[in-house]
């Protein structure tokens, strides 16, 4: 059975605040805006070039529990030049760390950003993956 990642639910505290967040700043694309029933809205975002996106939503509810705004550390969105990558995104006006290489060999080099609600996320550079998928990549 082969099963697929498309979905990561994002806990924020301001919906039009974070939308305006990831597409203005972070690069994501706008799925989908919509109120579900009255009440209750979804916002779902999708890096370029990535087959899962993240989802925002309020009054909208979630049966295992709700988490709470700025408690999700260790997303990662993954990129082929770091140093590109961090320039279009400063550029955008988001505060992201310098690179910080952590280890000689392909993908040991990461950047950092938060959300406004503090929501953190990695950027990793991964320079194998402009020609060679990950689920080849990494076998």
């Amino acid at each position: 059975m082969d099963m697929t990642l498309e979905v990561i639910p994002l806990p924020v505290s301001d919906l039009d605040r974070a939308k305006s967040f990831y597409v203005d700043k972070v690069g994501f694309r706008c799925d989908v805006d919509t109120e579900l029933m009255p009440g209750s809205r979804l916002v779902q975002l999708t890096p370029p070039g990535s087959g899962c996106s993240i989802v925002l939503s309020e009054g909208v509810p979630i049966p295992t529990g709700t988490p709470t705004p700025g408690t999700y550390h260790g997303l990662q969105l993954v990129v082929t030049d770091i140093k590109a990558a961090r320039e279009e995104l400063t550029a955008r006006g988001l505060e992201v760390s310098e690179p910080v290489q952590f280890g000689p060999s392909d993908g040991g080099t990461f950047m950092h950003f938060t959300d406004p609600d503090g929501n953190g996320w990695a950027i990793q550079e991964f320079r194998r993956r402009e020609t060679v998928p990950l689920r080849d990549a990494l076998s």
